[in-house]
């Protein structure tokens, strides 16, 4: 092989191991064989069931608000709206480690399995039985104190992440974070769930338009994202063509300044 033939070889190869293909860098791609359009309709996230250390925001109306005032932790009349995740931290009602809250009077409910709809039934029917009639038009709202998640990895801004949404699906959650890298394997996002019976663990992949038939689509509040790197982040030549070609002159005129002082 000669001189000219090597360096030919050299460029070629560089170019397609270095290189990040397009098909690795779209989302939602149809990669089914048949030509056939074909509607994909994502998988409806379950009703969430609460665990330990979820916080939730409670709000009890009445027509009568100083009748329920004893019962909130916060302003009534100004609401949740334009409050600091803080505020609502240390408002809201955590759950503790027997799946209980603690509601001024009421005293301890346990939450823990239940929907926010159970709980809030429970919580109304336990008012009305114990403290007011059905006249006082009790009104009871709970939500979570903001969709907490974290994620981890090739994306634009790491970190714990709060939304304030009943559901969040991965591509929004990964667009809150900034998108994932150039360097980031979007087809093979591990997702770490915990659940009553214990930890679980999926990798999906976020190019195949099939991801949103996955029951990890949809995330579940304290799911942790992790977006592990492409092989080429490691190689260090370049993550387009453009980039790549300046990595192999660079090599090249490196190898023909050694050649020459080696040969002189």
């Amino acid at each position: 092989m000669t001189q000219k033939s090597f360096y030919l070889f050299l460029l070629i190869s560089v170019l397609f191991t270095s290189c990040i293909p397009i098909k690795d860098l779209v989302y939602l791609q149809d990669k089914s064989t048949s030509n056939d359009q074909t509607a994909i309709a994502a998988v409806g996230s379950k009703p969430y069931r609460l665990q330990v250390n979820d916080v939730l925001s409670i709000n009890i109306k009445a027509i009568d608000p100083k009748l329920v005032s004893i019962f909130n932790t916060t302003n009534t009349e100004s609401g949740q709206a334009g409050k600091a995740e803080s505020d609502l931290y240390f408002d809201g009602f955590t759950v503790d480690d027997h799946g209980n809250i603690r509601i001024p009077i009421l005293g301890e409910v346990n939450v823990i399995g239940y929907t926010l709809e159970e709980v809030r039934i429970n919580i109304e029917k336990k008012l009305l039985e114990e403290y007011f009639k059905s006249e006082a038009n009790i009104f009871v709202t709970i939500k979570l104190a903001g969709f907490r998640y974290t994620i981890n990895g090739e994306v634009g801004n790491t970190g714990t992440k709060t939304l304030f949404k009943d559901n969040v699906t991965i591509l929004e959650a990964i667009a809150n974070a900034g998108d994932i890298t150039t360097v980031g394997n979007r087809k093979a996002v591990t997702v770490i769930r915990q659940t009553p019976t214990g930890v679980q663990m999926n990798d999906i992949d976020l190019t195949d338009v099939n991801v949103m038939k996955s029951p990890y689509y949809y995330l579940q509040p304290n799911d942790y994202i992790y977006v592990k790197p492409l092989r080429q982040k490691t190689w260090g030549t370049g993550q387009t063509g453009i980039q790549s070609i300046g990595t192999i002159i660079t090599l090249l005129s490196l190898a023909t300044t050694v050649y020459l002082i080696i040969r002189n």
